[in-house]
């Protein structure tokens, strides 16, 4: 093997080396680093939305119906996305007209007083020595068979209506609705897929208000109080400033990089996408 071979090789492992290297060391930065870093001129830190919310079917189904597009705007308990229920429906009917007939309840009902007044008139007789004691004890015994009667249809009406509301719930289920009002940010199936359940379907993200997760050294904790104001310097023209308010602050510190964490709620009006590069000033 030639020199010049020898040195092309020895050079372009040396490069995958160096490469490998680097790459390495900047994994290692990233993870060792804090979210936000502290300098005189604040703390840099990076906007989060105040809900970013995933929602899934808890059962498989077909999509029927998608209710919104991405970047629609909705509000708590809207139907978003909704799944293929006409069998469900159709059970539903039956249970409820089930849960609503009183037929069996009143029947016993009727045929235990029956029994009792059967039972009052055997026990007149028996005093005046027209009835006997064996009548009278059977009589008694119908009428404790005729209670249980009733409560048995009692219990299984109960039983009915339960049947009926797990079927509401169910029913419930197969349409997702916004947890909370914000703005739509990705929707993961499209009208007559099947989906699996707990599969990712529509993705909710509320940005007004924003917030700001800040990492404080450990240093500065005893001037930082719940419902402070901060200052917070958005990228831009201008470079825009803006107040917001501490909302909450960590009872552990990180003691990798002896920072605490804070959380900064600041007004988003404008719509600001989250993810910005901020300052925030205290």
């Amino acid at each position: 093997m030639s020199l010049s071979c020898i040195h092309f090789i020895f050079k372009k492992y040396t490069s995958m080396i160096e490469r490998l290297l680097c790459y390495l060391s900047l994994n290692i930065v990233l993870l060792v680093a804090p979210a936000s870093v502290w300098s005189d001129e604040g703390i840099s830190a990076i906007t989060i939305p105040s809900a970013d919310v995933t929602l899934s079917f808890v059962q498989p189904g077909q999509v029927t119906k998608i209710n919104v597009k991405e970047g629609d705007l909705v509000q708590p308990g809207q139907v978003l996305i909704q799944q293929d229920d006409t069998a469900e429906q159709t059970q539903l009917a039956m249970l409820k007209e089930q849960s609503e007939d009183m037929t069996e309840i009143e029947g016993r009902k009727a045929l235990l007083e029956q029994k009792r007044v059967y039972l009052d008139r055997l026990e007149w007789a028996a005093g005046r020595g027209s009835a006997t004691e064996m009548e009278v004890k059977d009589a008694k015994l119908e009428v404790q068979i005729a209670e249980f009667s009733l409560k048995k249809a009692e219990f299984e009406h109960e039983q009915s209506n339960r049947k009926y509301d797990e079927a509401k719930i169910r029913i419930d289920n197969m349409s997702l609705k916004s947890p909370v009002e914000g703005r739509v940010e990705k929707v993961e199936v499209e009208a007559g897929e099947s989906i699996d359940g707990l599969a990712k379907a529509v993705r909710i993200v509320r940005t007004n208000p924003l917030w700001i997760d800040v990492h404080m050294p450990l240093e500065k904790r005893r001037s930082l109080k719940l419902g402070q104001t901060a200052k917070v310097i958005f990228p831009g023209n201008g470079q825009a400033a803006m107040k917001g308010k501490v909302i909450f602050v960590a009872a552990v510190a990180d003691a990798a990089s002896s920072t605490l964490r804070a959380r900064i709620e600041v007004s988003n009006k404008s719509n600001r996408p989250a993810g910005e590069l901020v300052k925030v000033l205290f």
